[in-house]
């Protein structure tokens, strides 16, 4: 009878103690789970933070993504504490292979959020699209209203003032269409010669107009002053474009959450598959050597 009491309590024990390991394991898997939930979030915010086309929205997305990622490291740091006290090396080597990735998903994510909040490019467009061809209209109305004025004129020399004029509003309108490749392009060499063929571009706009301006008849003319005044206002927001465009936020922001954030991204996953496998297969004292199956 003494030895059956015995054994019964060492029994007990034994079921107490698998138990316990079983919760401990169960904590440190739940961790695990949770840490791969939050990386997908603040994966998924930080790619609307990038494809955002308002400056709130986008700064909601970032948000969301660092509010996401400080639950990972929170996680993080927790079963960190806790595979101190127990589990096998292989899953503390996962851990550190995972914490090494996440650091520099950190440190990526950081930069990335950075530049995309900010929207150069979209704003450049909306400038490009919106007040810069607006004036550039203006301008073209104006000068076909001084190519108008000139025909009814008897001493005007007709052929000059319209080859003039068409001359300004062409190379206007080249200008116009190289807003757009420009602030789309990621390459500095090739904005480099977009912008030296804008500045072509520009001497014929302004040589077109001070030889129309140099004629006797068109002295004073409204239309013509109109003209000069819309195309210095454009000149002045093709300035404010190309700068927003030099920043590249948008394109440099999507081209490293596509390729660098993505490579890093697959890492930190890879390690917390490995790390979760580590956790299933720690055995437990007194049940089969197999890996439970974890709580969802």
């Amino acid at each position: 009878m003494l030895l059956a009491m015995i054994l019964l309590v060492l029994h007990f024990r034994t079921l107490q103690s698998s138990a316990a390991q079983l919760a401990f394991k169960a904590e440190r898997v739940e961790l695990v789970e949770q840490m791969r939930l939050s990386v997908t979030l603040a994966s998924e915010a930080e790619k609307s933070a990038v494809m955002a086309i308002t400056d709130e929205d986008s700064q909601t997305y970032a948000d969301q993504a660092r509010s996401a990622t400080a639950t990972v490291e929170r996680a993080r740091q927790k079963l960190e504490q806790l595979l101190k006290t127990g589990g096998t090396k292989y899953g503390r080597d996962s851990l550190a292979q995972f914490s090494g990735a996440f650091a520099k998903l950190q440190r990526i994510d950081n930069d990335l959020l950075d530049l995309a909040v900010k929207n150069t490019n979209l704003k450049a467009y909306s400038l490009a699209f919106g007040p810069a061809a607006e004036v550039l209209k203006q301008m073209d109305a104006a000068l076909v209203r001084v190519i108008a004025v000139s025909g009814n004129s008897p001493s005007a020399d007709d052929i000059k003032v319209m080859r003039l004029a068409d001359g300004a509003r062409i190379s206007a309108l080249c200008l116009l269409a190289l807003l757009p490749p420009h602030i789309a392009e990621e390459s500095d060499q090739k904005m480099d010669e977009m912008e030296k063929t804008m500045a072509k571009e520009d001497q014929t706009v302004r040589e077109n107009l001070d030889g129309l301006a140099a004629l006797a008849h068109l002295g004073g003319n409204r239309d013509l002053l109109t003209a000069k005044l819309r195309y210095t206002r454009f000149t002045e927001l093709r300035t404010q474009i190309l700068k927003l465009s030099r920043e590249n936020t948008n394109v440099r922001s999507l081209t490293i959450s596509l390729s660098e954030k993505r490579k890093v991204m697959m890492v930190c996953l890879d390690a917390l598959a490995s790390l979760e496998q580590a956790l299933e297969e720690e055995p437990i004292v007194g049940l089969p050597n197999r890996a439970p199956i974890s709580p969802r």
